[in-house]
Order: structure tokens, then C-alpha cells, then sequence
């Protein structure tokens, strides 16, 4: 059972959409709508609207739009029903609880319930005879005890169905289990546990609840080195970063982004309490918005191999136009006793080294443009004229993407001084190389106005419209809808099922139930029914301009258009099927009217 259209009607009429969103993003106003940096994706450029006379927001960056439960949903990474619950304690009122609302809620809280005892199992197992394997290996790596209780470090046993057992004795079913990631369902029914003879880490997020694990495996066992626990209605790789839960209160003014969960573990062993890692998944622009949350500097300290270099590469690109002040630190190179250069991470160079060091390097920590100087003359050969030829060739590429004109000019003075020519000369360089590329850039923007079909599509490639002229038509009636819901008086003759879109037909039914039942017209109350896809391209449709001066005069044309697309398709419609045909017919064959 769905919650009532009206508790939701009233929650959205008292949850003023920009008092909510300006409790996350700051918004200036520019004409009729407020504007902020979009907190779902990375910008530096404000591209988030939120228009308070239509209660919706809309990023025109990355697409994502909706009304205040949407964003709630979106912005907290909430169920629909929980974004409710959260709205309605802030708006001082109570949900009623239905049968749908009570199931996820409940399988959430047991979700949740099994990863804890869970933890509580692996970490309690650590400490008994069994862990030992465990426990040797944590004293190789040189984690002491007290950090193994504070990230909760634990052992999973050598054993088939060991956690099983042990949490369906504590009421559990093995459905639940395998929902929670905790267990695996084989063949003929067999349930068994999915992480055994590993080392264990818990992953909580920042409200202190363990949402899954995630593990490696111990020196001498076969399998996959590390293993996470599976997608869950709790857990979200692309949406968790390991030990903010702990970082989030340091007093440094940074946070710095390592790429292993034990060199996290044995950072903040060494002192260094902000210290966080991705899932073992790439940086996502989520990361980075869950990031900037907590930060407004973030430090990279990746592998110093050249795996590692790449990755840094990868990440500053997707940093730039993050609200973040970025920094990298490079570890040095090692070498072994022969001399050849072997991989460093940070774990490995606080043990050799020394906290202290460690610090100095942080405080050595450089700019993405010095960053990037620095590998471009570390991979030339700058006394070899070819070598310093490739070198300005890409130091020239790197330098025109920097963004910043006094950035730009202070990397090309550092690249000209090494290559030995004038800063004069590489700024040409680097002039000529802007233009040449604005001038391509201005090229595929006249070729994409040429092609407006395009323009028109969702972004959405599964909503993609399959006639353009209908969907059009649909997309104003809906409009029209929601501006005048007087004016649905006049579409009773008109039926969803001849929308072209099955979207903009399925919302078009639901407004008109709305409207008949007496409910509100507002957007925010059909995030119970869309996803987060369909209601960021209804938004998109909503926000385009609709006029009310002719308003039954466009809506007699919308319909025309719509019904008239419909018989052609050979749908159902108001006009003659046989004369419908007979003119498809002609149509087909290139006939005059």
C-alpha cells in the first residue's frame, strides 16, 4: 500500500523546496529561480536551479532533477519512503505507516541488524584460537591490536557456513542473509557464507551503520586478493568511502585520498586520523560530492608505480571542476638492494620510514599543474632536442587545459625555464593552441544545431522518444496540466495509451487520477511513482517554457497532433481507421495530399 496522496500533498506544501535544498547547497538568486553548484556532480560553474514558483530543481549539468522528496532521495541516498519519514520530521508531522513502507523498512533495519552481528561474529572470531591465522598476518602487517578494534577488524573462518549457522541460531533466514550479501545460494538450495579464511573489515558509513564488509584474502588461500560484499539495498560502492566515518572528525584541514583500505588503517595507526579510500572501485563524481561534504582540501597519495601515476591522471581530470582544492603527494621512488626501482605505497613507506616522514611529504604535497610538470619532465629527455620537442608538444596541451589564467601562466614560465626557451614563446604556443581548439569546439556545436532532433531527445538513452512530433505535443499537454489543472476538464476525451512516449503517458495518467480524485498537482508527489530517470527528463520537460495566453487553444493542438500521430501509428484515435490507412498508404508511397 502506497502512502496517501494526501499526507504527501500536505508534506510537500510544507516542505518549501528551497528552505530544504539550502540546507545542502548554497543558492543566490538569479532572476526568477535561485542557482547553486550542483551537489550531485562535480562543477565550479553553478548549473543547479531551483524554481520556487514550480517546487522542482534542475541541474542543466548533469541532467538530475525532480521535487523536494526527489532530492531528499537523491541528496541522503534514501528509499522513498525514508526521504518521507525524513522530510516529515522536519516538517513536524507523522507518517502513516503503510504495508510497503513497514516491508522496506523492516528489510533495511534487518539488513542492517545482520551486518552488525556479523561484525560483531568476525571480530569476536579474531580473538579466539581460529583467528590466528588472522591475527599473525595483522602482525606482519604491523597492525597493533587497539587499531583492530577501532576499525572493528575481524576473521572470517575457514568453514563453508560458519556466520550462517551462527545468525540463523540468532533468528535470521538464510534469504535474509543472502540479501544482505552475507551468504551465497548455491545449487540444490544450499546457502553458504560468501567471505571465508580472510581478513575482514567492516565498512560503516558516516550515520555509524555497518552497510557491508569488505575483505582480503590471507598469503597462501586461492581467490580474488580482495572481495567486497554485493550491492544491497544498504550498500553502494560508488557511494561509500572507507573510514570517512572516522576522518570526518579530524582536526586536519585536509582529507587524504590513499587507494588501499590497509594503507587507511595503517595511516591513521601512524597519527594521520584523515585518511579515507574508495570501495576498490574508481573515484566516482559521487565520491567527490560525498567528499567535498567533509573537505575543502583533498590530497591524493596514490601508488608512486606507474599503475598508480595513471590513476592520479584519471582522478584529476575528474576533479577538475570539483568544489575541492586538490593537492598531490608523490612518494618517492624506491629501489631495491640492486638498485631497480620497486612499487611504494603508503603503507609500505610510513613502515620503512617513519611517520615523520610521511608528514614532510605531505607538506610537500604539490598543485595538479606542478604535479603534471613534474611527470612531463621526468618521462623527457630534455638535453636531447627530440626529446624536448615532445616535451613542449605536451607541455603546450596540458598547460592550455588549465583553466585558471594565473595557473596557466605559472605553469608555462616552470616548462619554458626547463625546456630553455621563452615564457614568451610557450604562452604563443599555448594562445594559438586554445584558439585552434575553441574553433574545433564551435565546429561540433553548429553541427549539433543543425541536427535539432537530437537537441530534443531525453538524455536518458532508454526514454528516447520514437516520434519526435508526438512526444512534443505530449510534453505540452503536460505542461498544461501542471500549470492549469482547470484545463484537464478539457482532455477527457484523450487517453494515455495514445502517447507516443510511454513515460509522458504514464504521467499524463497519473495527473489526470490526481485531478479526478481531488490530489494536489504538484511534482514532488510522483517521486512514489517514477525513478529518479523518469523524474529528472519530467523535470527537464517541466522547466521548459509553456505559455497560459492561448492555453485551450494549444492544448486543442497538442491533442490534434497527438491523436493525429496516433492513427498513424495505428493506434487508436478519433478519426475514420480506413481513411487513417489510406493515408498512411499515400504517405508511403510519396503521394500528394
Amino acid at each position: 500500500m502506497a502512502i496517501p496522496d494526501a499526507f504527501l500533498d500536505e508534506l510537500v506544501a510544507r516542505s518549501e523546496i528551497s528552505d530544504v535544498v539550502s540546507s545542502y547547497v548554497h543558492l543566490s538568486r538569479k532572476g526568477n529561480n535561485l542557482w547553486g553548484l550542483c551537489p550531485f556532480h562535480t562543477e565550479k560553474t553553478p548549473s543547479f536551479s531551483v524554481s520556487q514558483e514550480k517546487q522542482i530543481y534542475h541541474c542543466f549539468g548533469c541532467g538530475k532533477g525532480g521535487g523536494v522528496i526527489s532530492f531528499i532521495m537523491e541528496v541522503e541516498n534514501l528509499p522513498f519512503p525514508d526521504a518521507v519519514r525524513l522530510l516529515a520530521q522536519r516538517a513536524g508531522m507523522e507518517v502513516p505507516d503503510s504495508g510497503q513502507d513497514v516491508q522496506l523498512r523492516r528489510r533495511r533495519d534487518r539488513i542492517l541488524a545482520a551486518n552488525r552481528e556479523a561484525a560483531r561474529f568476525y571480530h569476536d572470531y579474531l580473538k579466539r584460537a581460529g583467528g590466528s591465522t588472522v591475527r599473525a598476518y595483522l602482525a606482519s602487517r604491523q597492525i597493533q591490536p587497539c587499531t583492530s578494534t577501532r576499525f572493528g577488524l575481524g576473521a572470517a573462518p575457514e568453514e563453508w557456513d560458519a556466520l550462517t549457522k551462527a545468525l540463523t541460531a540468532k533468528g535470521y533466514s538464510k534469504a535474509e542473509l543472502v540479501e544482505a550479501g552475507l551468504a551465497v545460494a548455491g545449487k540444490n538450495g544450499v546457502v553458504y557464507d560468501k567471505f571465508r579464511a580472510r581478513l575482514m573489515l567492516p565498512v560503516i558509513d558516516i550515520r555509524g551503520d555497518v552497510v557491508g564488509f569488505t575483505s582480503r584474502i590471507l598469503p597462501g588461500k586461492e581467490g580474488a586478493k580482495y572481495l567486497n560484499s554485493p550491492d544491497t539495498v544498504v550498500f553502494k560502492k560508488s557511494r561509500l568511502i572507507y573510514a570517512l566515518n572516522l576522518a570526518k572528525s579530524t582536526k586536519r584541514p585536509n582529507l587524504i585520498l590513499v587507494e588501499g583500505n590497509i594503507d587507511v588503517i595503517t595511516l591513521h595507526q601512524a597519527g594521520f586520523d584523515n585518511v579515507v579510500a574508495t570501495m576498490g572501485t574508481a573515484l566516482t563524481e559521487d565520491h567527490a560530492q560525498l567528499l567535498s561534504r567533509y573537505t575543502k582540501e583533498l590530497v591524493l597519495c596514490y601508488d608512486n608505480d606507474p599503475a598508480g601515476k595513471k590513476s592520479t591522471d584519471r582522478v584529476l581530470e575528474l576533479l577538475k571542476k570539483a568544489d575541492l582544492q586538490v593537492r598531490v603527494l608523490q612518494l618517492p621512488n624506491a629501489v631495491d638492494s640492486s638498485g631497480a626501482p620497486i612499487k611504494q605505497d603508503p603503507d609500505d613507506f610510513v613502515k620503512r620510514f617513519g611517520p615523520a616522514a610521511f608528514e614532510k611529504c605531505l607538506q610537500g604535497s604539490v598543485a595538479p599543474g606542478t604535479y603534471r610538470l613534474e611527470v612531463l619532465q621526468s618521462s623527457h629527455e630534455l638535453e636531447d632536442e627530440e626529446g624536448r620537442r615532445t616535451y613542449l608538444q605536451e607541455a603546450v596541451r596540458t598547460a592550455a587545459a588549465i583553466e585558471s589564467p594565473i595557473e596557466r601562466e605559472i605553469f608555462c614560465t616552470k616548462a619554458a625555464a626547463a625546456a630553455k626557451i621563452s615564457v614568451d614563446a610557450m604562452l604563443q604556443e599555448v594562445v594559438q593552441f586554445r584558439k585552434n581548439w575553441a574553433k574545433q569546439e564551435r565546429k561540433k556545436q553548429t553541427r549539433r544545431a543543425l541536427t535539432p532532433a537530437t537537441q530534443l531527445q531525453p538524455r536518458q538513452y532508454g526514454l528516447r522518444y520514437e516520434n519526435l512530433r508526438s512526444a512534443r505535443a505530449e510534453e505540452g499537454v503536460l505542461r498544461l496540466m501542471l500549470l492549469d489543472p482547470s484545463l484537464c476538464s478539457l482532455m477527457e476525451e484523450l487517453d494515455g495509451a495514445k502517447f507516443s512516449a510511454p513515460l509522458l503517458g504514464k504521467v499524463f495518467e497519473l495527473l489526470r487520477r490526481r485531478w479526478r480524485t481531488g490530489a494536489g498537482m504538484q511534482l514532488a508527489a510522483l517521486a512514489q511513482e517514477l525513478t529518479a530517470q523518469e523524474m529528472s527528463h519530467l523535470t527537464a520537460v517541466v522547466s521548459q517554457p509553456e505559455s497560459l495566453a492561448h492555453s485551450r487553444q494549444a492544448l486543442h493542438d497538442y491533442i490534434e497532433i497527438i491523436e493525429t500521430e496516433a492513427i498513424k501509428r495505428g493506434g487508436t484515435g478519433t478519426r475514420d481507421p480506413l481513411l487513417a490507412a489510406q493515408e498512411k498508404y499515400r504517405e508511403k508511397k510519396g503521394y500528394g495530399g
